[in-house]
């Protein structure tokens, strides 16, 4: 992609080449010698083209630099080649630019696809439909021009339920990919075996506290969906799902009960029971989210967003919501976010959310 937007933009490099020429020769009627100038074009062609095309621009400035003797009117030998000798050091310096530019463009694309590599080996694709329960994630990193960070995502169809874990790891950089690849590798396996949502829980956090330093954890949010709408929330140190009922009902942050610390600090986990509506979505997300800020400070309002939520394809209204951000933020976020929006397909939940237990 990089070598493609290079070849679209090096012929722009030319023009400068025949401007440059002709201002030349229209001040040489002034007596105002400008053949130091030429390698301007050069200059200019290693900020876009390749390092081929820049040695072209580069060799053609030199020449015309050279040919500047038929109009310009210098003060002897020594003037020609001293301006001469400063257009060809130039062009030199624009190409050597041209090719360091070229090689940390090669370099970061090359990171960029390994990153893109990492994250689908940490945060595996989510089906759109699983069960009864209709799916769409996202995810945003803060770290320019890669796509990957510490926050991740997992769905699993098993018999107690489909069971999902969203969270974030403390920390940036390899070391949040890593604990984050060990959180989700423990999840899909004490998803399948333990029977109790809190036993999932307390798996992972015995995982993270074996191999996580003494300063690291997870803040997360496990859910269990089973039949007739019944949901079953275990939140460790996480922000609560903003649950968007149907129609015109207003949205509301579930209750998970009392607080209890992240995974990998260690404790008992205790869960909390609801139901929810057909067609209803609940909105699972990291703190990149409801943490993001205007330039005046003010925190991202995703309370006031819910009605956006409320209807349209899935993965079109997390892609908007994330575009909201973006711009309310100015494209400034500093955090990774990633969200998770489930929607109820079950015509058989209660038409009306219970209270949460």
């Amino acid at each position: 992609m990089v070598s493609a937007v290079v070849r679209r933009r090096s012929v722009d490099a030319i023009p400068w080449v025949v401007l440059v020429v002709l201002i030349g020769v229209d001040t040489a009627s002034t007596g105002i010698v400008i053949s130091g100038a030429y390698p301007t074009a050069a200059v200019v062609a290693s900020t876009m083209a390749s390092v081929r095309r820049t040695a072209y621009v580069a060799a053609s400035s030199v020449a015309f630099a050279g040919l500047s003797v038929l109009w310009n009117d210098y003060q002897g030998p020594g003037e020609f080649w001293l301006r001469f000798a400063l257009s060809a050091a130039l062009a030199v310096v624009a190409v050597l630019s041209a090719l360091v530019r070229v090689r940390r463009e090669e370099a970061l694309a090359n990171m960029t696809v390994i990153a893109e590599t990492v994250q689908q080996a940490v945060l595996r694709t989510i089906p759109s439909q699983v069960g009864a329960l209709g799916f769409a994630t996202q995810y945003q990193s803060a770290t320019s021009a890669a796509l990957v960070g510490g926050d991740l995502f997992e769905v699993a169809q098993t018999g107690h339920g489909v069971r999902v874990i969203l969270g974030d790891v403390r920390g940036k950089g390899m070391e949040a990919v890593q604990l984050a690849a060990t959180v989700l590798a423990a999840f899909r396996r004490a998803a399948f075996s333990q029977e109790q949502l809190t036993g999932v829980a307390t798996e992972i956090d015995m995982v993270v506290r074996a191999v996580a330093g003494d300063e690291d954890f997870v803040t997360a949010i496990l859910c269990q969906f089973t039949a007739g709408g019944q949901i079953t929330v275990v939140n460790r140190g996480h922000h609560p799902p903003l649950l968007i009922p149907p129609a015109s009902a207003s949205a509301s942050f579930l209750d998970t009960g009392d607080p209890q610390p992240p995974l990998g600090l260690g404790s008992v986990s205790h869960s909390m029971e609801l139901t929810w509506p057909p067609q209803a979505r609940l909105l699972l997300y990291t703190d990149g989210l409801v943490e993001a800020r205007d330039r005046k400070g003010t925190f991202f309002p995703l309370e006031s967003k819910a009605p956006t939520l409320a209807t349209g394809e899935l993965g079109a209204v997390l892609a908007g919501l994330i575009a909201g951000v973006q711009e309310f933020t100015r494209y400034e976020s500093t955090d990774d976010i990633a969200l998770m929006l489930v929607e109820n397909r079950d015509p058989a939940s209660p038409s009306e959310p219970a209270p949460p237990a």
